[in-house]
Parts: C-alpha cells; structure tokens; sequence
C-alpha cells in the first residue's frame, strides 16, 4: 500500500485589518471604500446622523418605524414593485434605528450592484412613507412589545436601562418605543423625522467588496451622488450621567423555573485608552465557554448553560464623552439563584485579588486576535466594523490598531481594567423571575437593596 506525505499547513501570512479610501460625492455624502478581492458579495453600509435623542418625546419609536419604512415603496415604485425589483438584483436591504443613529444595509452581488444602489438611493432619496405601509408598520411594533416584555432577557435589558439612567435620558427608556409613544405615529411625523435629519452631508456609506472591473467612483456618482439635501450641523450629543449604585431590582415573574440574570454598569466608551486592556480581561472573565464564570457556573457547579460577560458601545462623540455598557447576563435555575449570584460574586472578588493569570491572558489573546482573519472573511463583517468606527467617531486605522494593542497588553493591564470595569459593590443587579423564591436569598448575600416590582 501507497501512503502519499501527509500535507502541511503553508507558512503563514501577515493579517492585518483592512484600510478603507476616504472620499466624498459631491453632495458632500462621505464615502469609505475597501477592494476585497475575491468578495462578489458587495456590501453597503449608510450611516445617518439621526440618533435617538433626536425623537420626539411623545413619539419615540418613530427612527425605528421610519427605517423600517424605507424599503416599503419610493417615488418611482410601490412597496411590492421595490420589493420585487431588491429580488431581481439578488439583494437584501435592512435598516434598523439606535441611539447614534440609522443604519442602512445593503449586500447585493458584484454583477449588479449599480442597479441595487439606484434602489437604495431611492429609499434615500424619496421615500413614499404611504399612510397605509406606515399604519402596518406602528401595528406591527405595537404587536411587538407584548412579546418582548414576555421575554425575559429583553425585560431584564429594559429594567438595567431604566436603572442605571435618569428619566430624562433617552437612554433609559425602550430603543424602539413604548406601546404609548408608538400609537401615537403616523406618516406625517415619519415624514417630519425623515425631512429633519435624513441628508447626503451627514451621511457616511461603506462599500466593501471586489470592484474589479466595477468604476467605483462613477457608480457611486451615478446613484448615491444623485441623492441632494440641504446641509446642517451635527447634532451634539448630551451629557451621559449613570447611577451604578449597588443594587438589586427583581421583576417579578410567579411560577417562572429560571430566572435571567442581568448585571451591569457604564463604562467608557472606545475612545478610552483603557478599552483594549477591557476588551482582554473582560474576554477572560466571560467570553468564552473556557472563560472563569463559565468554568465556575457552568461546568462545576452545572447553574447555567452559559453566563457571558461583553462591552456594548452606547453612544460615542469625537470627544471620547461616550458610554458603554458592562455587563454579564445569562439565566439559571430558580431554585439556584442565590448561589448562583454568590458564586458570580466570588468571581468578581477573587479576581480582584488574585488578578487574572498569564495562561488565561495567553489563550484570550490568541482567541481575538489570531482568529480575527476567519472573523473578516466577509465584506459584510469588514463593512459592518468600518460602519461601527465612523458611527463611534473613530478613526479609519482604529480596528487594526486595537489588535495590536491586544497583543501588547499584559496580564496586570488587563487584570487592572477588568477589575476597573466590573467593582463588585458597584453593580446594578436586574432579575427577570419568581421573586416570592428568588428574593429572600438575594437579601442574604448583601450585595444591594432589593426591589420587586411587578409587570
């Protein structure tokens, strides 16, 4: 018998993020572009500086419905006849509302972008906003909020927001709206929140994909470029104030056999230069299945089915006066709530006082960083991360820069910013469960005053 060598692994090549081109239309729309050969799927991402505070009080939830209205007919087709055409391209279009603003994505073969980008300017450009299309859609988000406050993962993030913000932050309340503010919608404040901040100068589109063959410049010219509005100043972002006092607020679920768990506090946002080392020790504490909450939680005591800890950017400004949100969350029996918390509790303090070691920084840097090719394959990813930076006021080389700076830090740095971001008498602790077991011994670890309330 014949055996031929076993293959080898080639040598490996150096990775780095990709650098986007930075450019403007003439309508003075910013363009960032990044050739990916071998990417046929083109991927656009459009930036608009609409963000949430902008709402009006009494009808937040409007950004949502309007981007949710965008592809649901323009000036020149019907809701079905632009539905229709997005399918002849092979495309998909979605946009989706957040406290920096809206989001508009597009992913559409390379053959055909110039045709998808003509049906994404329209929605830009001139959409219908139909009284009917906009009446379905404020009763397909009323129809919404009955189920995502039955979830209780959804209903513990609802709760922290309300806790850790003042009332009147907007932060504090429901991204999406209430059931109260949302009834109160229709075409024309659509209309007027479209008109007050949807414009090319303040807009940013990422378009990420192989252009071989493709004039990028006059294809963009040609769509996009046609898109006309008038300019305006940015608007500045409010003052972000938090209460991390600790504390403990149970939302009442009778008969519930889990409870969720939410555990968090603000923190700053990318603009920190704390924020790799973050990145790294929060990465150890919780985010992987080999990480310490996990290996306590779940593998030796058998609580949970994964408890994870993360760093979401809030809201960001060009001054670094954003916010971020700290948090670990993860659902566990009810009859094990108490030690389950007391476990996590223990975590958090011995961490403090023994700091992470260097095997977990080790395995948590190859974990981001030699990883990161595998998670950029697509132009969707690349695109989405380029879209992320300008949305958080970064700057272009800011991806690539923060691998390096992972692979730099050390384990006392990470140990030192984990510790920093997750103060085990400064948490806001929200769970979603059956308070008349859960509540008494929660009292009993002392981790903060306990609240019940009731949906």
């Amino acid at each position: 018998m014949e055996f031929h060598p076993r293959p080898r692994g080639g040598e490996p090549r150096p990775w780095a993020f990709p650098a986007p081109e930075r450019g403007e239309l003439p309508n003075g729309l910013t363009v960032l572009s990044c050739h990916r050969p071998g990417q046929k799927v083109v991927a656009v991402e459009v930036n608009l500086a609409a963000p949430l505070d902008a709402e009006p009080r009494r009808q937040e939830g409007v950004a949502s419905i309007m981007a949710r209205a965008l592809s649901e007919g323009t000036d020149r087709h019907s809701a079905e006849e632009f539905a229709a055409e997005l399918e002849r391209c092979g495309a998909t279009l979605d946009a989706h509302a957040d406290h920096p603003g809206l989001r508009v994505s597009l992913e559409v073969p390379a053959s055909r972008l110039t045709r998808a980008l003509g049906l994404l300017t329209d929605a830009l450009r001139a959409p219908a906003f139909a009284e009917s299309e906009v009446e379905r859609l404020v009763r397909n988000r009323l129809d919404e909020i009955p189920h995502e406050l039955a979830n209780p993962a959804r209903r513990a993030a609802i709760a922290l927001s309300a806790e850790l913000f003042p009332s009147d932050s907007r932060l504090s309340r429901p991204r999406q709206g209430a059931q109260e503010t949302i009834e109160r919608i229709d075409a024309a404040a659509v209309r007027a929140f479209y008109e007050a901040h949807v414009r090319p100068a303040t807009a940013t589109a990422v378009v990420v994909g192989d252009f071989t063959g493709i004039d990028l410049d006059k294809t963009l010219t040609d769509t996009l470029g046609e898109w006309t509005g008038t300019r305006s100043d940015t608007r500045p972002m409010p003052p972000i104030t938090a209460d991390d006092t600790g504390r403990v607020v149970i939302v009442d679920r009778p008969g519930a056999v889990q409870t969720q768990l939410l555990v968090g506090r603000v923190g700053p946002d990318r603009h920190d230069r704390v924020w790799p080392a973050q990145v790294l020790g929060t990465y150890c504490l919780g985010g992987t299945l080999t990480s310490r909450l996990d290996r306590v939680l779940r593998e030796e005591k058998g609580y949970t089915y994964g408890v994870r800890a993360y760093a979401q950017v809030l809201r960001s400004s060009p001054e670094g006066t954003g916010a971020s949100l700290l948090a670990v969350n993860g659902s566990v029996a009810t009859d094990v709530t108490g030690p389950a918390l007391e476990d996590l509790w223990r975590v958090l303090r011995t961490l403090a006082e023994e700091g992470l070691t260097d095997a977990e920084r080790d395995t948590a840097v190859q974990n981001l960083v030699g990883v990161a090719p595998l998670r950029y394959e697509t132009a969707a990813a690349v695109a989405g991360t380029l879209a992320d930076q300008v949305e958080q006021h970064l700057p272009d080389d800011y991806q690539a820069r923060l691998y390096a700076r992972l692979a730099e830090t050390g384990t006392v740095e990470a140990t030192a910013a984990v510790v920093a971001a997750f103060p085990a008498d400064r948490l806001v602790t929200v769970l979603v469960g059956d308070a008349s077991q859960i509540a008494d011994p929660v009292r009993e670890l002392g981790i903060g005053e306990v609240t019940v309330v009731t949906d």
